[in-house]
């Protein structure tokens, strides 16, 4: 009788294989309320990696950490009608508390754009506070009513940035560094059209991942958000003449959202593939059997590994299977594997495995932990490299709407923005399909004036989505 596999195919059926994938590489599981998960600790580690590497690109950038309230009066949401028009649906609101009725209820934050136009409006008093660039680590609430582990949740975890700005120039934030060096996700970066864009925002730029079934991700987004909160929540400021001006305001935000898009853009049929740099853990050394010193000569290549900056993790569960044990850490998609086994020991060499490829290659003991680095190093380009070669070749240029609307069951189409408009945008949401971003045709993003893109060469790009 044929064994059965341990993930459902790919090919198969995508959102079954998401879920086994989830599970069995023990990232995160459902959570006691609808929509809410609990994040096991390899997934947690994960995220811890990617927090790390977000932050320092944040802090590089100048804004400073700080911490706001996780319940928001109401009536701060009320103060700029487009914003709670856009989140109404999805807000969790607090009417009870101390086992008495608030006078005035509150809401548990689906984002912090009016509690930081609070208090940024008691911060700048002058153009010498500005820009003011801030930005917050926190869980928020948006009760979704298809929740997915890590894609859509009811509580998930985030960065929301938020900055004040004496001019529109200075308004701009980005993601692609991010994305590209260390999830190994070639994004596209665009603009959001009118239907698309973020509420109560005058301009929101996107980076668009597309994963392995060819649908789109939406991996993080920034938003210009003009003068509107300014002027909702008296956000001014003396200028250098003593005249009062509006600031202008942005906010910015990804989430962990990224994790469930680095497992759909990386994962294969044996689980998940995760990057290096984002790695919880980088290496194993894989004891096979303790015999003859393999168990010292293991601990030993674990420690040096550890010594050079790897985050290397030892198994020598020798009680369990050595099959047994490759798949689990194969699942988990560790990037880079060394047996030690007393026969090749014996012989004064290790196996070296890439997760990415599954190649295995014999090198010298003493020369393991100089293989181990080059190979993370092979491995994370070569995942960049797969994903944009996958992206390039599902990526199709059309000329019709209904050309876009084939291609855009297994990929993503590029149509001009003067044949699609508003009209066949409304035609693509009735195939559950939508641009997702507005880029020029050389994939550029292009200039916003007056909350429009512009530019005789504006494309589409069209997709389906999770």
């Amino acid at each position: 009788m044929a064994k059965a596999p341990i993930l459902t195919p790919r090919a198969e059926d995508f959102p079954r294989w998401y879920q086994d994938v989830l599970a069995k590489a023990e990232l995160a599981e459902n959570g006691p309320v609808r929509g809410t998960m609990v994040i096991k600790p390899y997934g947690y580690g994960i995220w811890e990696r990617m927090q790390a590497e977000m932050d320092a690109r944040i802090k590089d950038a100048g804004a400073e950490n700080v911490y706001l309230p996780l319940f928001i009066p109401e009536s701060y949401l009320r103060r700029e009608a487009e914003h709670v028009e856009g989140f109404s649906p999805e807000l969790a609101v607090v009417t009870v508390a101390g086992g008495k009725t608030l006078e005035e209820p509150v809401v548990v934050r689906p984002t912090s754009e009016t509690v930081f136009g609070e208090v940024m409006a008691r911060w700048v008093q002058s153009y010498r506070d500005l820009p003011l660039l801030l930005n917050q680590w926190a869980n928020v609430v948006r009760w979704e009513l298809r929740p997915r582990v890590f894609l859509r949740t009811t509580e998930f975890l985030w960065q929301e940035g938020h900055t004040a700005h004496a001019t529109r120039d200075d308004a701009v934030a980005c993601y692609l560094d991010f994305m590209h060096y260390v999830l190994a996700v070639p994004v596209q970066v665009g603009v959001k059209t009118r239907r698309e864009r973020f509420a109560g925002a005058i301009n929101t730029m996107t980076c668009e991942g597309m994963m392995g079934d060819g649908k789109a991700l939406q991996m993080a987004t920034s938003h210009e958000l003009g003068q509107n909160f300014a002027v909702a929540f008296d956000i001014d400021y003396l200028d250098d003449t003593g005249t009062r001006q509006h600031c202008w305001t942005t906010s910015w935000g990804s989430s962990t959202r990224m994790v469930g898009g680095l497992v759909m853009c990386h994962g294969d049929d044996a689980g998940l593939r995760v990057p290096p740099r984002v790695a919880h853990v980088q290496a194993v050394v894989l004891l096979v059997r303790d015999e003859d010193g393999a168990g010292a000569a293991a601990a030993a290549l674990d420690a040096d590994l550890r010594a050079v900056g790897v985050r290397s993790r030892l198994d020598a569960h020798t009680s369990t299977s050595f099959g047994r044990r490759a798949t689990d850490w194969e699942l988990k998609g560790v990037p880079v594997r060394l047996e030690v086994g007393p026969r090749d020991l014996a012989e004064g060499r290790v196996t070296l495995v890439r997760r990415d490829t599954g190649a295995k290659t014999d090198v010298p003991i003493g020369g393991a932990v100089d293989a181990v680095v080059r190979a993370l190093e092979d491995v994370q380009a070569g995942l960049l490299a797969e994903a944009t070669s996958r992206r390039d070749e599902r990526t199709v240029r059309v000329g019709s709407v209904e050309e876009a609307i084939e291609v855009a069951q297994t990929g993503f189409a590029r149509i001009p923005w003067s044949m699609l408009g508003d009209d066949g945008e409304d035609r693509l949401a009735t195939q559950a399909i939508t641009v997702r971003c507005l880029q020029r045709a050389d994939g550029s993003v292009p200039e916003v004036v007056d909350g429009s893109p512009v530019g005789e060469d504006l494309e589409a790009l069209v997709a389906r989505s999770y």
